[in-house]
C-alpha cells in the first residue's frame, strides 16, 4: 500500500507555521513604540484642548502627565506583546526604557531646560517599572 497525502493538508500546516512565526524583537519593539508615541499625543492632544476649560492647576497637569506616560506605555507593551507573550517583563521594561529615554532626550532639547539628573532618572526608572509591570500583566513573565 502506498501512502498518499493531501496536497491541502500540506499546505494549511505551511501556511499555518507563517502565520503564528514570532517576529523579530527590534519589529516588535518599533511597533510598539510608535503606538506608544501615538497614545502620548493623541491624550496630551485632548488635555491641551481641555485645560482651556478647565484651567487646571500646576500638580494636577504633573498627575495628568505621568497617567498619559503610564497608559502610553501599556498600550505599546500590549500591542509589543501581541498574541506571543512570552517574556512580558523584559521586553515590558525594554519597551518602557526606550519610551523614557526618548522623552527626557526631547524634552531636554526641545525645552532647554537643565534639570538634575536625578529628575531624569527618576522618569526612566519610572518607565522600566511600569514596562515591566504592564508586560507582566499583559503576558507571561
Amino acid at each position: 500500500m502506498s501512502s498518499y497525502s493531501t496536497p491541502g493538508v500540506n499546505r494549511t500546516a505551511r501556511r499555518r507555521s507563517r502565520r503564528y512565526r514570532p517576529k523579530a524583537l527590534g519589529t516588535q519593539l518599533l511597533r510598539g513604540l510608535l503606538i506608544s508615541i501615538a497614545v502620548t499625543l493623541i491624550c496630551v492632544l485632548i488635555f491641551a484642548l481641555l485645560m482651556q476649560w478647565l484651567k487646571p492647576g500646576d500638580s494636577a497637569i504633573r498627575i495628568v502627565n505621568q497617567l498619559i506616560k503610564l497608559g502610553a506605555i501599556f498600550a505599546g507593551v500590549k500591542v509589543m506583546l501581541g498574541r506571543s507573550c512570552e517574556k512580558g517583563l523584559l521586553y515590558g521594561a525594554l519597551l518602557g526604557i526606550c519610551y523614557m529615554a526618548l522623552g527626557v532626550g526631547l524634552f531636554a532639547l526641545l525645552s532647554g531646560q537643565s534639570l538634575p539628573w536625578t529628575a531624569y532618572l527618576s522618569d526612566i526608572a519610572m518607565g522600566i517599572a511600569a514596562g515591566g509591570i504592564a508586560g507582566a500583566i499583559t503576558g507571561r513573565v
